[in-house]
């Protein structure tokens, strides 16, 4: 889901914005829905000028979601997943996937989008030969992207979607190039000889409610909330990694917080694509730790929340 900034409205449309904007907001309450309810198809992937293939299967029967995702060109990798939950996975799919309980999409809410983005309805295309109607989600702030998503007038699935930053770059492209409503074989849905079984998350998992954190962000983009907090234990180092998990109904970030054990800890900032990760070393009275903070945000955003990370228990809200 993916866009770029709306054209400044010309006065006389002054009295089209309300309409423009509820529409928008229905657009996407169908969106929301959309998961439920059978399709395969084709997509490509564009990040970073590079390209990739994909096939999908999708499921819904007798209220559980069946899912099959397979790469065609590259180096293989595949995943099943059935109720959001990895059964199998290859490649780079199997790395860093996050299968504890508690691992969930996020909820999709519309009026709490549009208070950190304009919505708007701003015309129609054709998309893998289906008809499509554009809903943009301009950023009322410089803390996150813009979306532009194709939505499927018959079903709202979305078609295409564009992420591109406030300078007009594209950062990121999700586009089918078919696609059909029809429920996909039992065959189809089966996983490869190399899609190797994923055992539910052994590490302690806490949620937004227990323990505080030794650290938090003193600063958060508005609307951001925290959703998930973990803490894991890096097998080799034996050093407990904390991380935090923030949303603001669309876009996310992680902060990751480590310990530091005597090795060097070079600060760091790197983008791929949408994709930025900001590292830096700073002291607290527990000892140096590397704050690190990975997401599709702008790097400017990035690199304030680890600026502002602070030890100590986070304050309660107001």
């Amino acid at each position: 889901m993916r866009a770029i900034p709306l054209l400044t409205l010309l006065l006389s449309g002054w009295f089209v914005v309300p309409a423009q904007a509820d529409e928008g907001q229905d657009w996407l309450k169908r969106l929301g829905r959309a998961e439920q309810q059978s399709y395969q198809g084709t997509f490509i992937y564009e990040r970073n000028g590079s390209f990739s293939t994909h096939e999908i299967w999708h499921r819904v029967q007798n209220g559980q979601v069946h899912e099959r995702l397979l790469q065609l060109d590259g180096s293989a990798q595949e995943f099943v997943r059935i109720d959001g939950r990895i059964q199998c996975a290859t490649g780079s799919f199997a790395t860093g996937v996050d299968n504890s309980p508690g691992a969930s999409a996020p909820k999709f809410d519309p009026q709490k989008l549009n208070a950190f983005y304009e919505i708007a309805v701003s015309g129609k295309s054709l998309v893998a030969g289906r008809s499509a109607v554009i809903v943009s989600l301009t950023p009322r702030d410089q803390y996150r992207y813009g979306f532009e998503l194709h939505l499927d007038r018959e079903t709202a699935l979305p078609l295409k979607s564009l992420l591109i930053n406030d300078k007009g770059q594209l950062l990121e492209r999700f586009q089918f190039t078919q696609l059909k409503t029809t429920i996909p074989d039992e065959r189809d849905l089966q996983p490869g000889s190399d899609c190797k079984p994923l055992a539910p998350s052994s590490n302690k998992t806490s949620e937004v409610a227990d323990p505080v954190q030794p650290w938090y962000p003193q600063w958060l983009p508005p609307g951001f909330e925290l959703t998930r907090s973990d803490a894991r234990k890096d097998p080799k180092t034996r050093v407990v990694v904390n991380s935090l998990m923030y949303e603001d109904g669309l876009a996310r970030f992680s902060l990751f917080l480590e310990p530091v054990t005597g090795e060097v800890a070079p600060e760091s900032r790197v983008q791929l694509g949408p994709t930025v990760a900001v590292s830096r070393r700073m002291s607290t009275p527990q000892g140096d730790i590397v704050v690190t903070v990975v997401g599709e945000i702008p790097m400017g955003t990035a690199e304030r929340i680890a600026l502002s990370v602070r030890s100590g228990p986070a304050p309660e809200k107001p």
